[in-house]
């Protein structure tokens, strides 16, 4: 988006969705992932094929869920926190982290399209990582995918077809773990949203690294949750020690009122400017 002067007022102007040559030739050292699920491809060009520790330790893959409609720092940061608490608090090591972009189907109001969200991801995190990486399974889907099958697929990916990891000459089995904030864990309560079987495959089979968010009392939460309790010890609350809720509906709702008055303010610092213009209403 682009903006003129006329008497003083800045206004805003709309810029042509980019298409995809367009976005590849932004950077071309990024791969660009299909638009079409039958050219898909995972993403593996930054997962450990070797244990790096010694044999004690557990390889886990950590994946976020989510529309990321536009990716924000705190996208980011959450996977950071993720890392420092594994590493000061657990026995994992850590061999991937992966976004994974609700499709389109997702009914959720002000949701971009689903290439555009997968490519500022991966801009994003080719920018700013050495570890993350963005898979667009989920989002070439023909419909919503629950979470359970999106971990199931992440599973499917680096546990049955490539048999896991090497450590020592054998194959060992990855750990994945979902990664998300006390907002969604505490949606687990919300009637008909959540099938208990989804919950005890999602905590009980993987397990979850919940980042805590202001005002969400995750620990209470997790205590009065019969599926979340019996599964506790497959559950790590990692505690924000500077508190951040900026949240990607919250740049767009910032985003849209400006432009109803006719208002610049930009979005340095809360999303990451990634040099392509990207529609985020």
């Amino acid at each position: 988006m682009s903006s003129t002067k006329s008497n003083g007022i800045v206004k805003k102007t709309h810029l042509p969705s980019p298409s995809a040559t367009e976005l590849e030739e932004d950077d071309p050292s990024v791969k660009l992932q299909p638009s079409d699920l039958k050219d898909y491809f995972f993403p593996a060009h930054r997962l450990k094929t070797q244990l790096e520790a010694d044999d004690t330790k557990e390889p886990v893959v950590i994946v976020a869920c989510g529309s990321f409609s536009p990716i924000t720092y705190l996208h980011l940061r959450i996977f950071e926190m993720a890392k420092d608490y594994i590493l000061e608090n657990t026995n994992f090591e850590i061999v991937g982290g992966y976004y994974s972009p609700v499709s389109d189907h997702y009914q959720k109001e002000g949701l971009a399209p689903s290439h555009h969200r997968v490519r500022m991801g991966e801009l994003a995190v080719e920018r700013t990582s050495t570890w993350l990486m963005v898979d667009a399974w989920e989002s070439l889907q023909s419909e919503y995918t629950r979470t359970a099958l999106v971990l199931d697929h992440f599973n499917e990916e680096i546990n049955i077809k490539r048999g896991g990891i090497m450590s020592n000459g054998k194959y060992r089995h990855v750990k994945v773990l979902l990664l998300a904030g006390g907002d969604l864990i505490e949606s687990f309560k919300t009637p008909g949203l959540w099938s208990d079987d989804d919950l005890h495959h999602i905590v009980g089979d993987y397990g979850c690294l919940i980042v805590e968010r202001t005002g969400a009392d995750v620990w209470g939460f997790l205590l009065s949750h019969d599926i979340l309790y019996q599964h506790r010890k497959n559950v790590y609350v990692i505690k924000q020690l500077i508190y951040n809720d900026i949240s990607s509906t919250k740049v767009r709702l910032f985003h849209m009122d400006c432009m109803l008055l006719n208002l610049y303010k930009n979005i340095n610092f809360f999303t990451l400017i990634l040099g392509v213009q990207f529609p985020i209403t």
